[in-house]
């Protein structure tokens, strides 16, 4: 099964504070890695993000809302060209957040909501999965 990975599940050194997580093990998919804000232009590091209401913010105060939107529509695009129907995604991520995303206090609160591409695929019915749902994932694969 071919599947789009959040490029830093798969230890890329691409999140806003430029740590790369640990590799989840993913053997037995075909993946494409993407990271949406940097498609979006976003470079690494980058000031933390969190959406707040219908915009995403830098800690900074800074409207980074256009660069998010525009890294997901290039992510869909590859998932598109690539005939790509399911996705796993960083969890909290205002990118990429499948169930939950920060409140936007930048407090370190999460909440119930997904994030701008996550949101996306979701209205296309694309399957979107978190790191935190790998067994469904993979239940899915044997499907």
């Amino acid at each position: 099964m071919k599947i789009l990975v959040s490029a830093c599940l798969l230890g890329c050194n691409c999140r806003y504070n430029g740590e790369a997580l640990e590799s989840l093990d993913l053997e037995g998919f075909e993946v494409v890695p993407v990271c949406p804000e940097v498609l979006g232009g976003l470079p690494t590091s980058r000031p933390a993000s969190e959406i707040v209401g219908d915009r995403v913010l830098s800690i900074e105060g800074r409207d980074v809302t256009q660069a998010f939107k525009d890294g997901a529509k290039k992510a869909l695009d590859i998932m598109d060209k690539e005939a790509i129907k399911v996705a796993l995604l960083k969890e909290s991520s205002p990118s990429c957040g499948a169930n939950f995303i920060y409140d936007g206090s930048f407090s370190g609160k999460k909440i119930g909501g997904a994030g701008i591409f996550a949101r996306l695929l979701t209205e296309r019915g694309l399957e979107v999965f978190s790191e935190n749902q790998l067994d469904q994932l993979k239940a899915r694969k044997n499907e």
